[in-house]
């Protein structure tokens, strides 16, 4: 298998496959000329070095007029299209770079929980930037995708991907007063006289949980299980049962009393909410905007986090 950097030194010079290109699409060496301003004999001159090339001629000099050989007939196209498609990338890289719309892809529940909230701040501060938000679960793939920036969930080392974390969640219980029914919860083993609601079949976060708490775990046989944090903590605000969740996603719950945080004991995941960006585009002006806005929030929120004592334990990362 040949590399590409040997593919790429068989090539004719650029500027003889320009030249080509011009001459046989009006076929003629002066209309090639004015149009890339310069001389006829520029144009003449860089197709014979095409020719001498490929080691054929490419076009029948006629008095007045051009035809394309055989074999300017057969490299004419592909020439063509080349050009064309080298032309519709380098539009496609000024567009974006010149674009006031940033796009950016994270899942639903961080854009609805954390960052929708707070979203309204870089809008006043960047009039001139328009965000569009894609939600989805899976990873994006810049490569083939319309994307700048995205938010994804984990170690924050991904190959050729620039990073920076965002937030660490941490996970409390969360449940709604109807659930005691007006009897407080006095130590943390009350709960598993409870309904407990988790994610995916795991209940590893849960045995974390009452590590950290002191308590000796004991599975519920009571345990539901949800597709996501976000569902179950839906769930737990219904009533159904408690939830472990990350308190600052459930703020307005909390505030409004339907739900309740009964303990100030945590456990924090292994991994992080990261902003990423392909590698080399972190310094284009709106993506570097909206990193260092994001960044300043996020440091916010931290520092506006209540002071209470709090008890933390590692678990595994539920997104």
């Amino acid at each position: 298998m040949h590399s590409a950097a040997a593919m790429s030194r068989r090539l004719p010079p650029l500027s003889a496959l320009r030249a080509f290109e011009a001459a046989a699409r009006h076929l003629s060496f002066t209309r090639a000329a004015s149009e890339l301003g310069v001389t006829q004999a520029a144009i003449s001159h860089q197709v014979k070095l095409l020719e001498d090339h490929l080691g054929q001629p490419l076009f029948r000099r006629l008095t007045r007029r051009l035809l394309l050989t055989d074999a300017g007939q057969l490299l004419w196209p592909g020439v063509r299209d080349g050009f064309d498609r080298l032309a519709e990338a380098v539009q496609k890289v000024q567009a974006r770079g010149d674009s006031g719309v940033l796009t950016l892809s994270l899942t639903f529940s961080f854009a609805a929980r954390w960052l929708v909230p707070r979203l309204g701040g870089f809008l006043k501060a960047h009039p001139d930037i328009d965000v569009k938000l894609t939600t989805t679960d899976r990873l994006v793939d810049f490569a083939r995708e319309d994307v700048d920036i995205a938010i994804r969930y984990g170690h924050g080392d991904w190959p050729e991907l620039s990073s920076w974390k965002v937030i660490r969640p941490v996970y409390t219980p969360l449940l709604s007063p109807k659930l005691t029914k007006g009897q407080s919860l006095s130590q943390p083993s009350d709960l598993q006289l409870l309904p407990l609601l988790t994610e995916t079949d795991d209940t590893l976060d849960w045995k974390a949980w009452f590590k950290a708490a002191g308590c000796t775990w004991r599975p519920s046989r009571r345990l539901v299980e949800f597709d996501t944090t976000q569902m179950a903590v839906a769930a737990a605000a219904e009533g159904l049962g408690v939830a472990l969740g990350p308190p600052e996603y459930f703020a307005e719950e909390l505030e409004s009393g339907r739900l309740i945080q009964p303990f100030d004991i945590y456990i924090e995941t292994e991994d992080a909410y990261h902003l990423v960006c392909p590698t080399g585009r972190a310094d284009e002006p709106k993506i570097a905007a909206f990193k260092n806005w994001i960044l300043d929030e996020a440091a916010k929120a931290e520092a506006e986090k209540t002071n209470a004592p709090r008890t933390r334990s590692r678990a595994r990362g539920a997104a």
